[in-house]
């Protein structure tokens, strides 16, 4: 690592600390294969991020999707998204040809419907060809991959060869003697769609190697990766399949209840997320093994994890299975502090920064704050005119991450927009700042929360590039139009991000 390139310290942070960074997924990177992946693209983002003086960058959930597209229904915890696979680093192994690419997409937004069917031909030629004349370098580490990574990847490929041979059927609707994982049954079908299990290893395999080299680069610039992690899982996933009694299940191997959360910010109805609820004293009786697994293996890929919904691990919001509305439901405990315990056991200091947003108590600061943990505040959340409002930056503590917004709130530039005129009053007010235009209003909170003692500032690049509603990530309670944003091409040379490295340099930022 070069000497200019100093290594930010991971959470908590120590005191003093001060740095900067950008939130996007990796599918919003511009690409000419119509999604961001792990590939050039990258690179040329953490170059980027390096030359402004960003130390963080930070994406959404990695792993594979299903309906909707929406990283927070992974169809496993272990496995990462195929559709991250570059194009360009695949041609550059020799497993596809470059008559095998296909680079005229739409600019602006990830046309799944397409993307989705093309990366996984290109991964189907990349296969063929493998096996066919197989690399001894590939051969070599694809086996290491697979010896290391066995406790989840045996399930998920067998889990993936399933959903392929049932048409991409809920795995509850396959014969019964799958769904309930009869030994005979899964030796059988382990047998005769061995080679389909080989090759969704082989497709793993190949995220893993392209991954790691993007994590390497951004460690040679000096920029950290933020990954996320669902604190739920999809019902329809390789992790609830593999292992039910994990989770809340009623004997047809069903969800007793669902994840969600009461009437807030988002949704005077709540949001009701479906997600199959957790069976906490079985996790507790393994030694919370499988989270534990779960934050290892991130760590692979990332510096830091964003612990997603962390007021669930307090109590969590359960809903009825067959509910409309997340309205009505019950508080159920968490894990709390052993959870936490077992983890810093295992893996030493917690690199965790904690997503406690929503209708918070007193227990959920209380866990934070035990295990020193770096809390979460919004900017776009701090305008009701109470002078103590957590999210106003004046009211920051030092062991915080502070964002101007989030992927689930609107850009805010769009959230600016659609404010009637006196809650834009109380804006200004809040924040002892003179008014500003629409047009300046996303560069009015990112210097807010730059000029905050929070120890990390991130603002989307949404924000950074001042851009409105067309380019928001994801609204919260509806299943359709969202994850599809991308951030074209000509973008990246805008002049804000000259701004953006000024900012950070006159705030006290700038990685020393």
């Amino acid at each position: 690592m070069s000497d200019d390139c100093p290594v930010a310290p991971i959470p908590p942070f120590p005191d003093g600390y001060r740095a900067a960074g950008i939130l996007m997924h990796i599918t919003s990177l511009a690409s000419p294969h119509g999604i961001g992946d792990f590939g050039p693209s990258a690179i040329q983002w953490i170059d980027l991020l390096h030359d402004a003086g960003q130390s963080w960058w930070q994406v959404l959930p990695l792993g594979p999707t299903g309906d909707g597209n929406s990283p927070y229904l992974p169809l496993s915890s272990f496995a990462m998204n195929e559709v991250l696979v570059s194009p360009e680093w695949l041609l550059e192994d020799g497993l596809i040809s470059a008559d095998d690419c296909q680079t005229s997409w739409p600019d602006a937004k990830v046309d799944f419907d397409n993307v989705n069917p093309y990366k996984y031909r290109l991964l189907e030629t990349a296969w063929d060809r493998y096996r066919a004349e197989p690399s001894a370098e590939l051969a070599d580490e694809f086996e290491a991959f697979k010896l290391a990574e066995g406790h989840w990847l045996d399930d998920y490929t067998l889990f993936r060869a399933l959903k392929n041979q049932f048409q991409g059927d809920y795995y509850l609707d396959w014969p019964a003697e799958l769904a309930e994982r009869k030994p005979e049954a899964l030796l059988k079908a382990r047998t005769e769609l061995a080679e389909q299990c080989e090759k969704f290893a082989f497709f793993q395999y190949l995220l893993h190697r392209y991954g790691m080299r993007v994590r390497n680069h951004a460690r040679d610039k000096g920029v950290r990766l933020i990954g996320d992690v669902p604190i739920y899982v999809s019902a329809d996933s390789s992790d609830v399949w593999a292992n039910p009694e994990l989770f809340s299940l009623d004997e047809h191997k069903r969800p007793k209840f669902v994840a969600g959360v009461p009437p807030d910010y988002f949704s005077a109805v709540g949001q009701l997320w479906g997600n199959p609820v957790y069976n906490w004293e079985a996790h507790r009786q393994t030694g919370y093994r499988w989270f534990i697994q779960r934050f290892r293996s991130l760590l692979t890929y990332a510096d830091a994890i964003r612990l997603d919904h962390f007021r669930g691990f307090a109590a969590a919001w359960h809903v009825a299975a067959d509910a409309k509305t997340a309205e009505v439901g019950y508080w159920a405990p968490g894990p709390g502090a052993k959870l936490f315990e077992a983890t810093k056991a295992a893996i030493g200091n917690l690199p965790f920064i904690v997503e406690d947003l929503g209708t918070i108590t007193e227990d959920v600061w209380e866990l934070r704050d035990q295990f020193d943990m770096p809390g979460t505040r919004v900017v776009q959340f701090a305008f009701d005119g109470d002078p103590d409002n957590l999210y106003l930056p004046k009211n920051y503590v030092a062991n915080t991450t502070v964002y101007t917004g989030t992927h689930d709130n609107a850009t805010s530039r769009q959230w600016y927009e659609e404010l009637p005129e006196d809650a834009r009053e109380t804006v200004w007010r809040s924040l002892q700042m003179p008014a500003v235009s629409e047009d300046e209003v996303a560069w009015a909170l990112l210097q807010a929360a730059w000029q905050s003692v929070a120890a990390l500032a991130i603002a989307p690049l949404q924000d950074v590039l001042n851009l409105g509603s067309d380019s928001r990530m994801n609204v919260p309670g509806e299943s359709e139009g969202n994850w599809d944003w991308r951030c074209p091409a000509n973008l990246l040379s805008s002049p804000y991000f000259s701004t953006l490295a000024q900012t950070t340099k006159d705030t006290g930022r700038w990685p020393e």
